[in-house]
């Protein structure tokens, strides 16, 4: 894949995700129930996180080290998430904002980084099973949000149903 063809995905994907969260109150970000316990806002800061350690690999993969902070991650991924949920669960909902467009702008900057060659060529990481650098970003991304989009819709349809109900 080229690297108009993620840029293009990654703005698609992150279109649909605001499209489904715009309707929604500021008190339905912090309600528990989306996925478990989790609230959108724990959801959100969880994807803010692994795109933040995707960008930070990005970076160094470019100055030709190794991508320790992300091979952490993918070595104990329930236990590094369960570490970010912890120190994420009280963030505000307008930092949080913040930060999930901050990420997606310095990915797309880091992107622009990399020619298509690169991003083509398959890691000599042995954590990444020699996938290509797209691969990579695109699970860490676009495949992340679609991984949480259904249960997001699922919990947004619910709140707005019972909303309309309310008003009814």
């Amino acid at each position: 894949m080229n690297r108009q063809e993620l840029l293009d995905q990654l703005d698609q994907s992150r279109e649909k995700l605001l499209v489904v969260l715009e309707p929604l109150p500021d008190d339905a970000f912090v309600t528990p129930g989306v996925m478990d316990s989790w609230t959108l806002l724990d959801i959100l800061a969880h994807l803010i996180t692994w795109e933040s350690e995707l960008v930070t690999a990005l970076m160094r993969i470019k100055q030709g080290k190794k991508p320790t902070r992300l091979q952490t991650a993918y070595q104990d991924i329930d236990s590094y998430n369960e570490q970010r949920y912890i120190e994420n669960r009280n963030r505000e909902l307008d930092r949080v904002f913040d930060d999930l467009i901050g990420v997606r702008l310095h990915l797309e900057d880091w992107l622009m980084e990399y020619s298509d060659q690169e991003l083509e060529r398959p890691l000599p990481f042995k954590w990444t099973g020699k996938r290509a650098l797209w691969e990579i970003i695109q699970e860490n991304s676009i495949g992340h949000e679609e991984e949480h989009l259904a249960d997001i819709e699922q919990f947004a349809q619910s709140w707005l149903s019972r909303t309309d109900e309310t008003a009814d």
